[in-house]
């Protein structure tokens, strides 16, 4: 059988190989540090969990508007002016099946042959994955190290072409941890105003998840790009909800707008229908419920990530720039003088350690690799330890 050429081009998550090789070796018996996968740790909120019980309870099991409830919506809205000062009407929200759906709504909506789509670079591989789906030409803007791994608006904007139909940015952002201060997006947007024809999608999933005084910038506070901006959330970071497949996204509505949030309302109709009823109860009790449990988890992400700095600098041939946002460090191994990926491949094979290597996330990732801060202190050194094991019988081996 024969089937569209788009499918041949669809990459894939890596992190999901790595988790899938590191459970079947744990089924072997081995002792598995799983730092791989970008996942918290904690269990959803028992409150999160009793909202879907009782509307389980309370025959909440029909489909609901292709949108989403409106009380969803509505919490949205909420939660949206309480973080950003920003309101929204919950008529700009898409409740979403997890964060993946708004990128792939997003991408096939600019995305086809002859037309260029800017994605940063390392960043999630699905961008990439679904430009390439689409025909488009997937143009990479570089994220540095030496930049604190924040986007340069300057690089960004030379990049545009009269091709580029969409543009990417991801802060607080994976795989680096690196978050772009207001004034460089500022400058962004301030440059976006010579190219009004080109949309952003800006992914915002760790909206929360800042440290060390960095504070993050939605897009949404520029007015000026509103009828052009797509942001992209969800719960499931912020509420350790991954399994519940639940996101939300705005969209520009109205003609002016092009009528983006309508044709999402159409995709959503034509390929899953609604967000499944008792989540979105539970996403509400999110939203609205206290907020001590996202507290405690992300002061322990905040040690963490210290934790993984300290220890990971210590050892020889490898540097690691302090994440200001997420929960993830990407480390430089370029000095060990082994490939990322290798080295990703041989300290889970070897030392059973699971972590993703740097060009799973693009090209510009070769010489880092990624390290998820969502494991329990003593399993963060439990894998540093054996990575630095491995470091030193490869050092005396030479």
């Amino acid at each position: 059988m024969q089937t569209v050429a788009a499918f041949d081009r669809m990459g894939e998550e890596n992190a999901f190989a790595v988790l899938a090789r590191a459970a079947a070796l744990q089924a072997t018996g081995r002792d598995i540090v799983n730092l791989g996968i970008g996942q918290p740790d904690f269990s959803t909120p028992p409150h999160i969990v009793e909202a879907a019980i009782k509307a389980l309870r309370d025959g909440q099991h029909g489909y609901t508007p292709a949108t989403g409830l409106p009380a969803t919506r509505e919490a949205v809205a909420r939660r949206t002016l309480s973080l950003t000062g920003v309101e929204i009407s919950p008529d700009e929200v898409m409740i979403m099946p997890g964060g993946k759906p708004t990128m792939f709504a997003a991408i096939t909506l600019f995305g086809e042959p002859g037309a260029e789509i800017l994605y940063p670079d390392p960043g999630f591989p699905i961008y990439r994955s679904m430009i390439d789906c689409t025909g488009a030409r997937a143009v990479p803007v570089p994220i540095r190290e030496e930049n604190g791994f924040a986007f340069s608006a300057e690089e960004t904007l030379s990049k545009i072409t009269p091709k580029t139909r969409l543009l990417i940015i991801n802060s607080p952002a994976n795989p680096t941890g690196g978050v772009t201060p207001r004034t460089e997006i500022e400058k962004l947007v301030a440059g976006l105003a010579d190219f009004p024809e080109v949309a952003i999608l800006s992914d915002e999933i760790y909206d929360v998840m800042t440290y060390d005084g960095e504070r993050h910038t939605s897009l949404l506070t520029f007015p000026d790009i509103r009828n052009r901006l797509i942001v992209l959330n969800g719960w499931s970071k912020t509420w350790a909800m991954t399994g519940w497949r639940m996101g939300w996204s705005i969209w520009p509505t109205g003609p002016e707008g092009g009528n983006l949030y309508d044709k999402v309302r159409k995709l959503a109709v034509n390929c899953w229908s609604c967000v499944n009823t008792p989540s979105q109860f539970a996403g509400i009790a999110a939203i609205d419920g206290p907020q001590d449990r996202v507290d405690e988890m992300l002061t322990a992400f905040d040690s963490r990530r210290k934790l993984v700095v300290e220890r990971l600098n210590a050892i020889p041939g490898i540097r690691c720039a302090t994440p200001k946002g997420a929960f993830y460090a990407f480390p430089n191994i370029a000095d060990l003088g082994i490939k990322a990926k290798v080295l990703a491949s041989r300290l889970l094979e070897e030392k059973g350690v699971a972590l993703v290597g740097g060009p799973d996330f693009g090209e510009f990732g070769e010489g880092y690799i990624r390290l998820s801060c969502a494991a329990s202190e003593e399993r963060i050194e439990e894998a540093i330890s054996r990575i630095a094991e491995f470091v030193e019988e490869e050092s005396g081996g030479r």
